[in-house]
């Protein structure tokens, strides 16, 4: 069973740093894409980061420069590090994933996680 347990959320003031861990366990870790989606609240989950199959990461380009990927494979764990947080960054982050590459519609992500929350204060 696919299991995914995001952590690192918290309440942090602007211009700081997070970072985000996901914690995957249940399948071939080398055969899944993995990544990030956030949900402000009232809007849809939009995407933020992912990790392919083939070790590429695709940022959306709000978040290129500020937002970086990282991975241990070695305990699974993919991390979304955030710099110079903004207001604007405040929203509930999911870890996702699904088997071989990464879908192109975010609809097509059979795999989340439980979230875990972003505040950013001025």
């Amino acid at each position: 069973q696919v299991r995914l347990v995001e952590s690192g959320g918290g309440s942090v003031q602007a211009g700081g740093s997070l970072s985000l861990s996901c914690e995957a366990s249940g399948y071939a870790y080398r055969s899944y894409c993995i990544g990030w989606f956030r949900q402000y609240p009232g809007k849809e989950r939009e995407r933020v980061a992912t990790w392919d199959t083939d070790d590429e990461t695709v940022y959306a380009e709000s978040v290129k420069g500020r937002f970086t990927l990282s991975r241990i494979k070695a305990n699974h764990t993919l991390y979304l590090q955030i710099n110079n947080l903004e207001v604007s960054d405040t929203a509930m982050f999911y870890c996702v994933s699904q088997r071989g590459n990464c879908p192109l519609r975010d609809s097509n992500w059979d795999y989340w996680g439980k979230g875990t929350l972003v505040i950013v204060s001025t």
